[in-house]
């Protein structure tokens, strides 16, 4: 399956100054990057091949497209046409998300849409977060409090412009949204793609499973309620004031039927404000540990790797929620659990 990377960020947050630098190098060939116009990338001077109106190939070998009628739609038809052999067959895809985008529905439809849940993955969210005006931002509207939560890779624009204190209260904001992912600072969107493409589960070059890598778990505090909501002073963001990062970890094995029960009814009951789950969850009876990643209603298959990455063998949990307190999840799961052992007995 083809791991899919999705860049967000608000209006004028810099991906555009991103994409224009990415597209240039060697590491994005055999990627197909998919952009909402031609318009807004410069890539005019660079175009090496045009075999279609809305589709180019670059001289680093990245494959650039425009939306073709919906995403569905835009990735399908990459497939059909390099199985055809009128593109060149590529490993990688990238979207581009429009400024004012809420990240999760794109990404649910990575994760669910049947028609390319076969082909396709999602591995991983780039967020670019300016500088000048981040704070601002995070301060007013919801969407890029919410594009810096889920992000997996956070990318700081225009860092030459603003003062080294803006810098580090901007950094703060973000480590109270997302404690985890690495915050790149970045001048005129200068930075390699296998920094910010490295967030898949798989290590592409062993197809080994990287669970520490990619999960995170130790920048959450284990065992410390609220991680990441209450350290604000009372002038941070009213939209960020209410997510939250933290992470569960239990030490014994989880009957698979209650963690399920749980997870099912803390997504019907508030999927809308549970942005993405991470976890690594060693489930009772089976032979190896079980990945599970949703996103808010939504959950990918779980995956029963053959065997535990390293000695330690604790579940861990990673959510990000909106108004979601973990303990309130925690004792969820304990009813559950208790409620399991009784029909046991």
């Amino acid at each position: 399956m083809i791991p899919v990377y999705v860049i967000t960020g608000f209006l004028g947050s810099g991906k555009t100054t991103l994409l224009n630098h990415l597209v240039n190098q060697p590491g994005m060939k055999d990627t197909a990057l998919i952009i909402n116009e031609f318009g807004d990338v410069g890539i005019d001077h660079l175009l090496v091949d045009s075999a279609f109106e809305d589709t180019v190939l670059m001289q680093s070998g990245c494959i650039c497209c425009t939306i073709r009628g919906d995403l569905i739609d835009t990735l399908s038809d990459l497939l059909t046409r390099s199985g055809r052999g009128e593109i060149p067959s590529f490993s990688r895809v990238v979207i581009e998300t429009t400024g004012l985008a809420d990240p999760a529905p794109v990404l649910q439809t990575l994760m669910s849409d049947p028609n390319i849940a076969d082909h396709y993955r999602l591995g991983g969210v780039v967020t670019t977060v300016d500088a000048v005006n981040g704070s601002r931002q995070l301060d007013e509207h919801e969407e890029p409090a919410k594009q810096a939560a889920v992000a997996d890779r956070i990318v700081l624009t225009k860092t030459d412009l603003a003062t080294s204190a803006e810098a580090a209260a901007l950094n703060g904001k973000i480590r109270t949204l997302n404690p985890a992912s690495p915050i790149f600072s970045v001048i005129n969107g200068k930075i390699g793609p296998e920094k910010l493409f490295d967030t898949d589960l798989y290590d592409p070059k062993t197809k080994n499973p990287d669970v520490d890598h990619w999960l995170r778990d130790g920048a959450f505090g284990h065992g410390s309620h609220h991680h990441g909501s209450h350290h604000h002073d009372n002038d941070v963001n009213r939209h960020g004031a209410h997510i939250q990062a933290f992470c569960l970890t239990y030490e014994k094995p989880l009957p698979w039927a209650a963690l399920k029960t749980w997870l099912d009814s803390v997504i019907s009951l508030r999927g809308s404000d549970v942005l993405r789950i991470k976890g690594i969850v060693n489930v009772m009876d089976a032979d190896g540990p079980v990945i599970i990643h949703g996103v808010q209603h939504i959950f990918h298959a779980p995956v029963l790797l053959k065997s535990w990455p390293d000695e330690d063998t604790r579940s861990r949990i990673v959510f990000i929620t909106r108004g979601l307190e973990q303990q309130d999840l925690e004792a969820a799961l304990e009813a559950v659990l208790n409620a399991d052992c009784a029909a046991a007995a």
